[in-house]
């Protein structure tokens, strides 16, 4: 596949790949090891991530197995043109938490001849679609799903399933706030929920 044989994008015509999934299921670990091989490539590489996610680091995005690569937090998507001038490729980690906005940012860019690499939670805790993460999924060329492993069943999880009693949509956690479950687990635990 051209997209890791470093082709400078410019060439190519620009293009966005999205890489989703729920809590603990290696997004941020993909959407870096991407990078990282694109700057092997020689490319100019920048990553940005919302202001918000402050979990680990405040300037570099951070796997929970503590992979790290530098990164810019901004607090709103049209920011990325503040740093049009240094970057062939772009990565956006968390993308869920940012507005609609970034829908158009994401469409400049690739229409402009960049690779845009994108991570985010495809689904919010309740099992409903995250934020802009649809929109980004149907403009993509590239989109990976991947998935954790229900602790539960030992089945491929897709659901972030909240541990604590926090009903906000947004609510920044590690492992002792989620857990991956599968779809069964997370139907059953919705209807223990409901009762």
């Amino acid at each position: 596949m051209f997209l890791e044989q470093g082709v400078n994008p410019q060439m190519q015509g620009g293009w966005i790949e999205v890489i989703c999934g729920c809590m603990f299921s290696g997004k941020t670990e993909e959407l870096i090891r991407r990078l990282r091989r694109a700057e092997i490539a020689g490319q100019r590489v920048v990553i940005f991530k919302p202001k918000v996610d402050d979990r680990y680091s405040e300037d570099h995005v951070v796997s929970h197995d503590n992979r790290s690569i530098p990164s810019v937090a901004i607090d709103r998507p049209e920011a990325v043109w503040d740093h049009k001038d240094s970057f062939d490729v772009v990565g956006i980690d968390e993308a869920q938490f940012f507005d609609v906005s970034i829908v158009q940012v994401v469409s400049e860019l690739a229409d402009k001849g960049h690779r845009v690499v994108i991570a985010g939670l495809d689904l919010d805790y309740t099992g409903k679609p995250f934020g802009p993460m649809p929109e980004l999924l149907c403009l993509a060329e590239y989109v990976s799903k991947v998935h954790a492993i229900c602790r539960r069943t030992g089945n491929l999880a897709h659901y972030s399933h909240r541990t604590d009693e926090s009903d906000e949509l947004i609510a920044l956690g590690h492992q002792d706030h989620y857990e991956p479950v599968s779809r069964r687990v997370f139907l059953e635990l919705k209807r223990t929920h409901e009762k």
